[in-house]
């Protein structure tokens, strides 16, 4: 399996790597989803999720986009669950993004607590629109909540940036020349933080959102198209 999950001492520690893009498949998803729920049954104080050296992920597996309407829309609509689930998951979740991150990729980046980027040649953003998909309702929602004004536009019009340029329109909250020891010394801090606190908190700050993307799944999914041929 492409998906692991370690302890740490107080941190949860979920590894992506498939050896190429780490494109989110069904399988890769309810690893994901499963070892979330192992973190949160543990009772870590903090998760970890990193990709493999130069990828963090493509985002969601293109053979199943491109394989017909019904299978798309359950991949997305799986993978919008895991969206959610991290987006209120109780601990801290931070985020190594160890390389490329496009579409879902990048939405994974946009519900984590702190993201940090490796520094290097990679690209990361949402480039839907750039291959023909438009974004659903959740990915416009996520973005709205995580990127500048200034840089909202760019998801709308597919646009891709490199790690600085990541910074400055949301996607990550710094960069790094070691990024993996940086995003572990970082979860191993927040890890010492109540996490009852933790947990009201984003309740209070993404609750009604949450709510709001649950409420309009079904027909989000029921509008939706794959990329374009």
């Amino acid at each position: 399996m492409s998906v692991s999950f370690e302890r740490d001492g107080g941190v949860g520690v979920i590894s992506i790597d498939d050896g190429k893009a780490n494109a989110l498949s069904p399988d890769v998803l309810t690893a994901l989803a499963e070892h979330f729920d192992k973190a949160e049954a543990d009772g870590v104080g903090a998760v970890l999720l990193q990709g493999r050296p130069g990828r963090f992920s493509a985002g969601f597996d293109l053979s199943i986009m491109t394989s017909g309407v019904e299978q798309m829309r359950a991949l997305v609509t799986q993978g919008a669950e895991l969206l959610l689930r991290m987006f209120t998951f109780p601990a801290p979740v931070v985020t190594a993004c160890t390389g490329h991150a496009l579409a879902a990729g990048a939405l994974v980046l946009l519900v984590s607590d702190v993201r940090i980027g490796a520094e290097g040649d990679f690209k990361i953003g949402l480039n839907e629109v750039a291959i023909g998909m438009g974004l659903p309702i959740f990915a416009i929602e996520f973005a709205r909540y995580r990127m500048p004004p200034s840089a909202f536009d760019s998801a709308l019009l597919g646009e891709v940036f490199g790690p600085d340029a990541a910074v400055q329109a949301g996607y990550i909250d710094r960069t790094s020349s070691s990024v993996i020891d940086d995003a572990l010394a970082t979860a191993q801090r927040l890890s010492a933080l109540r996490r009852g606190a933790v947990s009201i908190s984003k309740d209070h700050a993404r609750a009604a959102l949450a709510q709001q993307i649950k409420d309009t799944l079904p027909a989000d999914m029921a509008s939706i198209t794959g990329p374009a041929n």
